[in-house]
């Protein structure tokens, strides 16, 4: 990175869930071998890296407070200059965040004074009260991986195709999900009856899946979007159908990309540690 671009990426499908506690460093150095990566050269690491579990145990910032409220902590390298950033914890109700509080930060130094919500869909989809430049409150839902569950070892897994959807079908659901969220678990269940019965569409069962799910995580986070600024941070495949769900609800929210907040999210926290050191 240079002055807030990025000029080259590398990808790698090592992370927190598939390294023990002491193969961080192994993993970083082959992802790094065809660069020139110097001792004292900063990295700046962001995500699960620092969580409990991670290649160091960062101590989190506790809302309300700046996203990235913590210090930079080092973590333990013989080769590399790694700087670890810490998440947010919330006491009540009990939540944290590893790498979410990156990506708020890049967008808040993007748009400065912005108040209002910001969605981080994903796996695990986040919703963030965001006043004056502080998180003052979070909630994270398991929308995402309720859907990986469901869609790949459950009875809806052969009344579903993962690659495509009926947009009319996905809208009349999420609105159905709003009104009637309590009915969701039978709802899932005559996604698979519907399609013994009657033959349905993988594209419409698909549709259901998502309306059912996303609808349901509108309804709990209502308090959240309802009446204000949203933003959505993530990629495409994630944001769109959230968009789309509020747009339904007549909330537009600004789409966002996951990559280029995290870039500014890292940005801000190199320079916040370059006048710190």
């Amino acid at each position: 990175m240079r002055e807030g671009r990025a000029l080259a990426s590398l990808r790698s499908d090592d992370g927190a869930e598939q390294l023990a506690h002491d193969g961080f460093e192994t993993a970083l150095s082959t992802l790094l071998e065809t660069w020139n990566i110097t001792s004292d050269q900063p990295i700046i690491a962001c995500g699960m890296v620092g969580a409990a579990k991670g290649w160091v145990k960062a101590p989190y910032g506790v809302v309300p407070c700046r996203p990235l409220a913590q210090n930079l902590v080092s973590a333990p390298s013989k080769r590399f200059h790694v700087q670890v950033i810490a998440g947010l914890r919330q006491t009540t109700p009990s939540d944290l965040m590893h790498g979410d509080e990156t990506r708020i930060a890049g967008f808040l130094s993007l748009n400065p004074d912005w108040d209002g919500v910001i969605c981080l869909p994903g796996r695990h989809s986040t919703w963030v009260q965001v006043s004056a430049g502080e998180v003052i409150s979070f909630q994270t839902y398991m929308s995402g991986e309720l859907l990986a569950l469901l869609t790949g070892g459950s009875v809806l897994r052969a009344s579903i195709d993962g690659n495509v959807w009926d947009e009319a079908t996905f809208d009349f659901t999420v609105e159905e999900t709003l009104s009637k969220p309590e009915k969701l678990a039978a709802r899932l269940f005559a996604i698979h009856a519907d399609d013994v019965l009657n033959g349905i569409a993988p594209a419409v069962g698909r549709a259901r899946l998502s309306g059912l799910l996303i609808g349901a995580e509108l309804a709990a986070a209502r308090p959240y979007w309802l009446g204000t600024n949203i933003a959505i941070i993530g990629t495409d495949a994630a944001t769109l159908p959230y968009a789309r769900a509020l747009q339904t609800q007549g909330a537009p929210a600004t789409v966002t990309d996951a990559e280029r907040m995290t870039v500014a999210g890292l940005t801000v926290a190199y320079r916040h540690w370059q006048a710190n050191r």
